[in-house]
């Protein structure tokens, strides 16, 4: 009974804030990864990881307009991706959790809430442990495949730092039956160029964030899906809550509003995953001998999804996942034909200079429309969505000490 006692106040502790027991999550993610294995990286894999970063950026150098974003490149094993994108995640994860958990609470019937006083407050610690157990079940599962930080498309390492998981790419190469320099190179190309964009487009890590917080708002809570989780809890072992399967909890909401947050979710992934496509393409087209294989095999992987990311989108009810990744991808190989390297890029300085979904359909047209740059004169630029925006509490990528003439400054010359 003491050990019972000592299990059950251990999993209702929530230390901090919020409607996630994270300890929990990270402690299960972390007992899944053990479980799984988690190689320690070597020191020649740290090495391979650090040049094969600076290749990538030389490549990189004459296809961009955007500079190097890096400022810290690292070899993380599996545990350390979960332990640096916590972060992230929390933020990500907040707005649905809170649903799931006030939905809990409204299955206690009103009469009955006044008589419960204090426990009222369990009711709120199992709805944190309940999704920080499966949270930390499905951030282990994505732990064990991504390749990179900034692998799915979300910033969501600390600035500046790009980073590998040696273990993943080896596993992936082998895979592909493909030589592991040539899938970690094209890696840290791909991890790179993600690094000039966010590190050098200073609005693009607020909005990205904020379109999926915006989308995660709109996400519906299936009360009756929760009754029935809540129904196979056991009291007498609080490990099983673990065991629970809390899929098909979070629909989106069918309205107009919750149909455009995911448009206009899907097109900031998109475009920012066709830029990287592009420029990585160009960049290793005619000097890496597999890179036509890779760059079919990653295409076909971000616009799948791994298991480990359908899983975690049957748990929050949001994928991440580029629908019009190819589209996108010629949008900006047109835009490169017509307006140039600089002109390309020069459309990262706004959101609003950024092709619709609408563009799409007809690249050409749009990479061959004239900009009428005197419409800038119109944008305030420190309105949210600008160059300004960032999600709460971050330091404006790039740090402080950027020079005005570096690309997403504000001052113009």
């Amino acid at each position: 009974m003491q050990q019972f006692m000592a299990q059950l106040q251990h999993l209702f502790a929530t230390p901090g804030s919020g409607p996630v027991n994270w300890d929990l999550a990270r402690q299960v993610a972390a007992s899944q990864l053990s479980a799984a294995g988690d190689p320690a990286v070597t020191p020649s894999e740290r090495h391979a990881v650090e040049e094969a970063l600076r290749l990538a950026d030389l490549w990189l150098e004459p296809v961009s307009d955007l500079p190097s974003g890096i400022q810290t490149s690292v070899a993380w094993n599996r545990n350390e991706w979960i332990y640096k994108t916590l972060d992230v995640w929390r933020k990500l994860c907040d707005p649905v959790a809170s649903r799931m958990v006030g939905a809990m609470g409204d299955l206690v019937p009103p009469e009955a809430r006044a008589q419960l006083g204090p426990m009222q407050s369990m009711v709120t610690a199992l709805g944190g442990a309940l999704f920080g157990g499966q949270l930390g079940q499905a951030l282990g599962s994505l732990a064990a495949e991504v390749l990179s930080a900034g692998d799915i498309g979300l910033p969501l390492g600390p600035a500046g730092t790009a980073a590998l998981i040696p273990a993943n790419i080896r596993a992936y190469g082998e895979g592909l039956e493909l030589p592991e320099d040539q899938v970690r190179l094209y890696v840290a190309l791909r991890e790179a160029a993600h690094q000039r964009l966010f590190q050098h487009v200073p609005w693009l890590r607020g909005h990205v964030l904020s379109a999926v917080e915006t989308y995660a708002v709109g996400i519906r809570v299936n009360r009756e899906a929760v009754e029935e989780a809540m129904g196979r809890v056991d009291p007498t072992d609080p490990e099983s809550m673990q065991a629970i399967a809390l899929e098909g909890i979070f629909t989106p909401e069918d309205t107009p509003t919750q149909k455009a947050s995911l448009a206009r979710l899907e097109t900031a992934l998109a475009l920012v995953e066709g830029w990287v496509c592009h420029v990585v393409d160009t960049a290793s087209g005619d000097r890496l001998p597999s890179v036509v294989s890779l760059a079919e095999a990653f295409r076909r992987r971000r616009a799948a999804g791994g298991p480990a990311e359908q899983t975690f989108a049957a748990l929050v009810g949001l994928e991440l996942r580029p629908r019009r990744l190819r589209e996108a991808a010629a949008l900006w190989a047109a835009l490169t034909e017509h307006r140039g390297i600089a002109g390309r890029d020069a459309l990262w300085g706004h959101p609003d200079l950024l092709p619709s979904d609408d563009d799409f359909a007809d690249p050409v047209a749009f990479a061959r429309a004239q900009l009428d740059l005197g419409e800038l004169d119109t944008f305030d630029f420190t309105a949210p969505g600008g160059p300004h925006e960032q999600a709460p509490g971050e330091q404006p990528p790039g740090g402080p000490d950027r020079r005005p003439d570096e690309p997403g400054s504000d001052e113009r010359p």
